[in-house]
């Protein structure tokens, strides 16, 4: 079970790391409904697969809204991550940026959860 939303959280770019070799890094990723990621910066590119689909609300890190992501149950998602900003190269969301530094927020009512790797 996740912790409250009110619980501090480190920057990282998923909820627990749970395997590191000299090519890859690989995240396990949760927010309940209502909680958010702090902010926190991607340095690699990566690819992730959606166990539990839900909308995301992005910011940037001054707080601004980059919009919604929405992330179906079973989407897979090959993102670029390069001089400070992640494209999707993906079929699903292909050709959307984001800052490489923000924050997401779980806008549905449903727990989001998915499992990430970096690439190094």
């Amino acid at each position: 079970m996740l912790a409250s939303t009110q619980a501090p959280r480190e920057a990282g770019v998923g909820t627990e790391k749970v395997f590191e070799n000299d090519k890859v890094i690989v995240w396990n990723f949760e927010l309940a409904p209502g909680e958010e990621t702090p902010v926190h910066t991607h340095e690699r590119s990566y690819v992730w697969y959606a166990i539990a689909g839900a909308p995301l609300q992005i910011y940037d890190e001054h707080g601004k809204d980059i919009g919604i992501f929405d992330v179906p149950t079973g989407g897979v998602f090959s993102l670029k991550c390069e001089n400070g900003i992640i494209e999707v190269l993906s079929d699903n969301g292909k050709g959307a940026t984001v800052p490489a530094t923000h924050k997401a927020r779980n806008v549905g009512s449903t727990h989001y959860r998915e499992v990430l790797v970096e690439y190094k």
